[in-house]
């Protein structure tokens, strides 16, 4: 742009002899670059606009050739044979017309945009003052020839021009450099054909010069718009903001109405034809501005409707929210003790949602999110709510006399209808729900009515998931007391308060001690001993748990390491098994963690014993196949814990690299007895050899157990018939033991 711009300067204040080859060279570098721009910043089917362009700066050059070998054609007055170039500059402006149009077409952020209404205001008023300046005076004047009035006729393609690069303009986005060239370029257009036509109509002495260089500015700014960077944004949709008119764009539209209307108020009446236009195109102006003004109100109506919407609604199921479902149950709870209404609310949570969003990714997850949102309507009655308040947990609000068990029937309905599969994109997706059910006679707030049927929702999920549960003053005791003992939680850590038991794991052929199990444990000085049954799980869903875990795995790592060093060379190889929670089975730093702690402390791979439960793995399969691979490929040991409670499939078993299977110790308890399980047992064993693993048996307690298990080729066990988990300090005595005979 800047050459381009020196040369226009050139042209103008040089002599008249460089006039020639300046126009020749800014045209043939013009044209040069709108086959550069559009190759290297837009995609092959974004230059539609620039190619069309191209075929007009060649219909120009075409022009300007027959111009110059043809003196004639530039005659003034004009004459016929000036219908020669302007056969060809009339399709070189229907060519550029057409581009401004696809550009605006990919441009345009909405079909709701008001730039449609300030455009054609601003033709308007353009063709307003050209027919008053330029036409009418030429029609009127007796002396012109009707090339000349032909000629006067050109502006009002430029006109049109304006309209659409106004509504690029005015239609939002972003207006970079590219757009702003594109702007003065069609204002330098209009400008010379204006000056062109008045210098024919024999109305104003116009340069040549200053007609050409206003010409030459368009072989200038639009070829470097197509060069800039930001050409893309031409072509590209652009978002809108809602925002209140600019005091720029209120000036604007306030001169088109009021700079034709004085006009018209001013000048001398003419001949009727002339008048009636010039009134026409004033009452034009005004239509547009009404319209213009109530298009602004009832965009203004609709924005606040939107805004209000949002505040109350979903935005993706548009469902009512957690605001609007307080709003409505606040109001049927002002009602509810005169009218004799139980309100009652079913909070439903989808069950292992996460594997939706993990699987198939967030966009099947919304997906579902919309189809359960629309089986939860086909349920209720008209005057019932459902809300969306949170990622996947929906609640239903009903009103009815407190006789009737609608809440009861109705969850039994949902169960039914939200185990049937769900058709979506990637095939049909089956899932469940955990429900939550709480009634109120209007006493409760709104607030509390959906804390208790969230803290009955966790119920539910408690006893199995895929049901539902009623909530009773119990379970918010049982909730006051799981927040107690989740804020003493936090901390614990920081503060000391855990601690690694070691539990003995024995060699039941040689009765030597193979390893132990890291077992957490918790002493809190409120609480005093807090059991992991109760603090784990708590560990596990508020994510504490891969802190801890991460701690556990390297006291443990560190503890074998010191207990190694008092055996000796000799002595047979130590290994300790910590358990991995589900959720650092999820978490992608766990390979890294483990690989951290064999480096620092120089433990030996195989002497870690990683023990995964199997519901943990059946959750997301696949996802845990990567991460056991890549534990296995660092060296550790794998075990599938409390084998039996959970899946107990030989395919998928199969497809894991573990070394090592435990025996739940349900199925231990009645083994030497003729008891049930001694099949169960049996066939464990046999199953897992047969696949090339050893086996621990878990919660052996009787020297029967011991000899039971030992007879049917079990390969270790643990439990307190050898040892409770202790700490290192009580098990010295594990460490120092001879080797039995």
């Amino acid at each position: 742009m800047a050459i381009g711009l020196g040369l226009l300067a050139v042209f103008g204040l040089g002599p008249e002899w460089v006039q020639a080859p300046v126009s020749v060279l800014v045209m043939i570098l013009g044209m040069v670059a709108l086959y550069a721009g559009p190759r290297r910043n837009l995609r092959p089917a974004d230059r539609l606009p620039w190619r069309l362009i191209r075929v007009a700066g060649f219909l120009f050059i075409v022009a300007s050739v027959i111009r110059a070998l043809v003196p004639a054609t530039m005659a003034t007055p004009i004459t016929a044979m000036s219908l020669i170039p302007n056969s060809f500059v009339l399709p070189a402006y229907l060519c550029i017309g057409l581009a401004f149009t696809v550009m605006l077409r990919r441009r345009r952020a909405g079909e709701d945009d008001p730039a449609r209404i300030d455009a054609l205001l601003v033709g308007l008023a353009a063709a307003f003052l050209t027919w008053t300046f330029v036409i009418a005076p030429a029609i009127d004047s007796a002396g012109l020839t009707p090339f000349q009035i032909l000629d006067a006729l050109f502006p009002i393609i430029d006109v049109m021009l304006l309209v659409l690069v106004a509504q690029l303009m005015l239609a939002g986005g972003v207006r970079q450099p590219a757009l702003w060239m594109l702007i003065v370029a069609a204002a330098a257009m209009f400008a010379g054909d204006l000056l062109f036509s008045l210098r024919d109509a024999l109305i104003v002495d116009a340069p040549e010069a200053t007609i050409t260089a206003l010409f030459l500015t368009l072989f200038v700014l639009i070829p470097a718009s197509a060069l800039h960077p930001s050409s893309r944004s031409l072509v590209e949709p652009q978002q809108i903001a809602v925002r209140d008119m600019s005091h720029a764009r209120l000036v604007v539209i306030g001169l088109v109405v009021a700079v034709p209307t004085v006009i018209t108020s001013l000048m001398p009446l003419g001949s009727l034809a002339n008048d009636l236009i010039r009134a026409a195109l004033c009452a034009l102006l005004v239509l547009l501005t009404l319209a213009r003004v109530v298009r602004s109100n009832n965009q203004r109506v609709r924005a606040e409707r939107a805004t209000r919407r949002r505040a109350t609604h979903d935005a993706l199921t548009d469902l009512p929210n957690r605001e609007l479902l307080s709003d409505t149950v606040a109001r049927w709870a002002d009602r509810a003790t005169a009218e004799h209404l139980e309100i009652s609310l079913l909070f439903i949570d989808l069950d292992r949602f996460k594997m939706i969003n993990d699987h198939w990714g967030h966009q099947v997850g919304d997906e579902l999110l919309c189809a359960v949102a629309g089986r939860l309507g086909e349920q209720v009655r008209a005057e019932d709510v459902v809300a969306r308040i949170g990622g996947d947990e929906f609640v239903i609000a009903l009103a009815s006399p407190s006789h009737l068990r609608l809440a009861e029937s109705l969850a039994d309905r949902l169960l039914d209808e939200l185990a049937r599969p769900f058709e979506l994109s990637v095939g049909d997706v089956v899932i469940s729900a955990s429900i939550g059910v709480a009634k109120s006679t209007g006493g409760a707030h709104a607030l509390e009515l959906i804390r208790d049927a969230d803290t009955a929702m966790y119920k539910a999920k408690g006893s199995g998931r895929n049901a539902y549960a009623m909530f009773d003053t119990s379970l918010r005791e049982l909730v006051r007391d799981r927040v107690k003992l989740e804020q003493a939680l936090r901390g614990a850590l920081e503060r000391g308060e855990l601690a690694v038991h070691f539990q003995p794991i024995v060699d039941l052929a040689t009765e030597e001690l193979d390893g132990f199990e890291a077992l957490m444990r918790w002493h809190s000085p409120e609480l005093g001993f807090v059991s992991p049954i109760e603090f784990i799980p708590i560990a596990e869903e508020t994510g504490m748990i891969e802190e801890m875990g991460a701690w556990l795995l390297r006291e443990s790592a560190r503890q074998l390491l010191a207990w190694s060093g008092i055996r000796g060379p000799g002595a047979r190889p130590l290994h300790v098994s910590v358990n991995v929670a589900v959720r650092q089975l999820r978490d992608g730093s766990l390979v890294k963690n483990v690989d951290d702690v064999l480096r620092e402390t120089g433990l030996p791979p195989d002497a870690l014993w990683l023990e995964i439960t199997e519901s943990g793995v059946m959750e997301d399969i696949e996802a845990a196949l990567l991460t056991l691979n890549a534990l296995h490929a660092l060296g550790v040991t794998l075990c599938i814990d409390d084998f039996g409670t959970g899946y107990s499939s030989l395919s998928y078993l199969h497809r894991l690299p573990v070394g090592i299977v435990k025996i739940d110790r349900s199925f231990v308890d009645d083994v030497g007895q003729a008891g049930t399980n001694e099949p169960i047992v049996r066939a464990v064993l046999a199953m897992t050899h047969a696949m090339g693993h050893r086996v621990v048996a878990e919660g052996v307690e009787t020297e029967l157990q011991r000899d039971w298990l030992r007879d049917q080729g079990c390969d270790m066990v643990q439990g307190w018939f050898y040892g409770k988990a202790d700490r290192p300090a009580n098990l010295t005595h594990w460490i120092e033991r001879p080797v039995p005979a």
